[in-house]
């Protein structure tokens, strides 16, 4: 799990549970595991979150998106997933890319919401405003992974999130405009993924 020490360095833009007959992320074969010790991060960011109200001294208007974001939430209640999908995407999508380094002084910061919808972040901080963006929107979290992957394109590791749903797994990634399936990227190997309730080696 060398990704986790390191840190995630990525790039900016240039349903159900999986049963044993669905499709594998990336045609991986993967085993489930339990329990976050080793991933802090992700812990850290679900206890953040539960807790987090914006205020104008976290949130002060002339740059926190977080209003923006629940009204537009509000408007994507009676709307198809595939429409929330479309419209989260786009988006998570606008906020600029900025490396943790300059926005926390860290090497690897996993940040929450607000905190991305104030200042901007890396790939996994798209991945989990998509990723609570949709659980707001009562998608199941079994429908729903963040999966950090290696692009083997760039030699770097990345992080997406996966939407699983009737029709396959589709893939929400801040560099790739529109959603896709899983199927029609084969540049990224997945290393792992998770949600709240369980996380997933996946082996070639």
């Amino acid at each position: 799990m060398y990704l986790l020490v390191m840190g995630l360095v990525c790039l900016p833009v240039a349903g159900r549970a999986q049963g044993p007959t669905e499709p594998r992320l990336f045609n991986y074969k993967e085993e489930r595991k339990e329990g976050f010790t080793i991933f802090p991060q992700w812990v850290s960011v679900m206890r953040r979150h539960q807790g987090d109200v914006a205020t104008p001294e976290n949130c002060p208007a002339n740059l926190c998106k977080a209003p923006e974001w629940q009204q537009l939430l509000a408007s994507l209640r009676n709307r198809s997933l595939r429409d929330q999908a479309i419209a989260v995407n786009e988006f998570a999508n606008r906020f600029r890319y900025v490396l943790d380094q300059d926005n926390y002084g860290k090497s690897d910061y996993w940040a929450i919401p607000r905190e991305f919808l104030t200042l901007g972040g890396d790939c996994e901080d798209y991945a989990i405003i998509k990723y609570f963006s949709l659980r707001q929107l009562g998608v199941p979290a079994e429908q729903l992974r963040i999966v950090v992957v290696q692009d083997s394109n760039l030699r770097i590791p990345h992080a997406i999130l996966a939407l699983y749903v009737p029709e396959g797994i589709m893939i929400l990634d801040n560099q790739i405009q529109n959603i896709v399936p899983h199927s029609k990227i084969s540049h990224y190997v997945p290393v792992f993924s998770l949600n709240e309730r369980n996380w997933w080696m996946h082996l070639p």
